[in-house]
This record gives C-alpha cells, sequence and structure tokens, in this order.
C-alpha cells in the first residue's frame, strides 16, 4: 500500500503544470512542493474500513470530512456533504486509486474482487467505476503472490478488457489529462508493465502528460507488490509527508497512524481496549 501512496505524492506536483525542461528520467521524486492528495486519503481510509469492519461508505465519508482541503472532485465533494450511502453513477478514476489496501489484505482473488466492487459502488457505481476497482485489486493481488507480468496482463485484458499492449512511447506524444478510469486504467497498467522497479514505474507516469498523481497511484501500488517494496525510505517520507499540523497547531498523526498500522497490531489494541474497559467496569464490592 505504501507504493500507492508515495505515488499519489510523488505525482502530486506535475498533476497540472510541469516546470521548463522537464525530464522524467532525473526529475526528483520528492520535494518541498509535494503534498498527499485525495487518493492517500481514501486509500488509508479504505485500510480503515477494511481493519474495523466499518461500511466503506462511511469510512470515506468519516476520512474525506476530516481532510477536506485533499483536492476531491465536485461530485465526490457534493457526497461528502449528503447523508446517502448510495453512488452518483461516476465512472471517474476515484475508485480505483484507493483500492490497493484491499489486494494486499484478502486472501483470494474472488475476495479481492468482491470487496473491490463493494468499496466502489458507494460512490462510484458506475460499470467503468466498479471494473477499474476491481481490476486494480486484482493487479495487486496478482503481484503480491507471485503473477509474473504476463500472467497479470493476461488476466486483466481477458477479464476487464483493457487495451494495455500500446506502448508507452505511442502514449507520450498524446498524453491528456483524463480522469476516467477508461482514460487511466490503459495508462497506468502499461507505466506498470514497461518498469524494472518502483521507482521507474513511477518515471513512466512521469514521462506520460496525464492525471499524474492517481496514475501514479494505481501504478505504484501494482509495482509495490510486484517488486516487494518501494525501495525508498518509505517510513521517514510517509512521516514527513503525512503528519501536519492541523488547525490548532498540534501534529495530526491520524493518516500516518492508519497508514502505518498492520492488521496484528490493530487486534493488539482492541485486546488492550478490551482489557482495560474489563477493569474499569470491576466493582466487586471490598468488604468494610
Amino acid at each position: 500500500m505504501y507504493g500507492a501512496i508515495l505515488g499519489d505524492i510523488a505525482g502530486s506536483r506535475f498533476e497540472f503544470t510541469r516546470p521548463e525542461r522537464f525530464d522524467w528520467r532525473t526529475q526528483e521524486l520528492f520535494s518541498g512542493m509535494s503534498t498527499y492528495t485525495d487518493d492517500t486519503v481514501l486509500t488509508i481510509a479504505t485500510k480503515y474500513a477494511v481493519l474495523t469492519g466499518v461500511p466503506y461508505f462511511r469510512a470515506y465519508r468519516q476520512f474525506g470530512r476530516r481532510y477536506m482541503q485533499a483536492g476531491y472532485g465536485p461530485m465526490f465533494k457534493s457526497w461528502l456533504h449528503a447523508q446517502s450511502e448510495r453512488g452518483y453513477h461516476s465512472y471517474g478514476n476515484g475508485s480505483a486509486m484507493r483500492v490497493s489496501y484491499i489486494g494486499w489484505h484478502y486472501r483470494t482473488l474472488e475476495e479481492v474482487e468482491r470487496q473491490a466492487a463493494e468499496s466502489s459502488k458507494c460512490t462510484h457505481d458506475h460499470p467503468e467505476g466498479i471494473k477499474a476497482a476491481m481490476a486494480t485489486a486484482a493487479a495487486v493481488y496478482l503481484a503480491r503472490t507471485g503473477a509474473s507480468k504476463a500472467e497479470i496482463a493476461y488476466y486483466i485484458h481477458k477479464k476487464y478488457r483493457y487495451a494495455i499492449l500500446r506502448p508507452l512511447v505511442l502514449y507520450r506524444p498524446f498524453g491528456k489529462f483524463d480522469v476516467t478510469a477508461m482514460g487511466t486504467m490503459p495508462l497506468a497498467l502499461r507505466c506498470f508493465l514497461e518498469s524494472e522497479d518502483w521507482e521507474s514505474c513511477i518515471r513512466n507516469v512521469y514521462s506520460v502528460r496525464c492525471d499524474t498523481d492517481t496514475v501514479a497511484c494505481i501504478a505504484g501500488g501494482i509495482a509495490d507488490a510486484f517488486y516487494g517494496g518501494t525501495g525508498q525510505d518509505e517510513d521517514a517520507l510517509l512521516r514527513r509527508f503525512l503528519i501536519r499540523p492541523n488547525q490548532v497547531g498540534a501534529f495530526d498523526t491520524y493518516l500516518y497512524d492508519w497508514a502505518v498500522k498492520t492488521p496484528q497490531r490493530y487486534a493488539q489494541e482492541q485486546l488492550e481496549a478490551e482489557e482495560e474497559k474489563g477493569a474499569g467496569d470491576d466493582t466487586t464490592d471490598i468488604p468494610i
């Protein structure tokens, strides 16, 4: 999952503009202008939902309202303020960028795809939105369980019908900002397939004008699972970019805490909380 978050942060600077003489081969991945976006917030919200059992819609609303300045699209922002649990028929790429943890957590491909579909339906209930979420989570699962790139490409193409044979060299002259699931998924998958490690995957994203943070989030999540990590100092970067002062000046560690929390750690915290509650409820009478 860290590969998705760091991909979002690395791509955040170049979503709309690029400096003169931009060189995707040598451009530094992280700088003082880098930041997390809604992709990171909702990726962590998905993990929160999976670990706690809270419905996806409730987790997205909780995290979304807590981090309102993360750069949500207008339809999602309207949904945040509404009381509906139903989607708004979106076929944007927002359903795909937030599901990498589902591909890591569940033990079977069938459950991964089912959960990815559920995570999408509360907002992106258009068939293309659901398909993009399922394909992304499936690719992460296949990557982390030892499938080859050829096997991942075959499965995604056969089941989800994404055209992933077009090489990046043909994308580069015609790249454009596209937030649809249909426009994002083939490019994100291609950036992964032509990579040699996580960093080269992100540089592939840089090489094409696109919705950089989201494409890097999706592709980076798959690459992280495939290569067994990002090769970056992950904890240092997560601390640097996820821990920020809140409105009263105190450091807000909430995003970081949930980003790094393991299922084992969460289970231990729940056990400790139950034990503490049980100790507080002990009202045995002490004889006088």
